[in-house]
């Protein structure tokens, strides 16, 4: 028990940041600016660029603390979620790539991209817009 609590405690602490490539003129998203953008809202950046929001694989303990940490869902309702606006052909859901690395090789390549890592992930090559511990 004490194990399961101690793996438990250690994913929730992951703290994310939210990046896009050092060279997008944005400086800073609010809370609600990355919710729209990754509840499929805003296909737009704050200044009307298209944006290109990149999300970690199914079942990705990762994806699945992101989603909690920003808007309080698991990844079982986020795809629920998903699942009706696609049926709807409202909005269709962030790109999925399989891993760390390849989210900031996409980053660090696309001006219009947007993603969340792990604040330990960040290099120089990408800028930080937003802490997933601001409110």
């Amino acid at each position: 028990m004490f194990c399961l609590m101690l793996v438990s405690w250690q994913s929730m602490a992951t703290a994310f940041v939210v990046v896009v490539n050092k060279n997008n003129p944005i400086e800073s998203l609010s809370k609600r600016e990355v919710i729209d953008i990754y509840m499929g809202r805003f296909l737009t950046f704050p200044d009307g660029e298209h944006v290109q929001p990149l999300d970690l694989p199914s079942q990705s303990s990762l994806k699945n603390d992101f989603y909690v940490s920003l808007v309080n869902q698991d990844e079982r309702k986020i795809k629920a979620y998903w699942a009706r606006l696609l049926f709807s052909g409202r909005a269709k859901p962030p790109e999925t790539l399989d891993s760390i690395a390849a989210i900031l090789a996409k980053v660090e390549k696309i001006n219009q991209a947007i993603a969340y890592i792990p604040a330990t992930a960040v290099t120089d090559n990408v800028k930080v817009v937003y802490r997933l511990d601001e409110n």
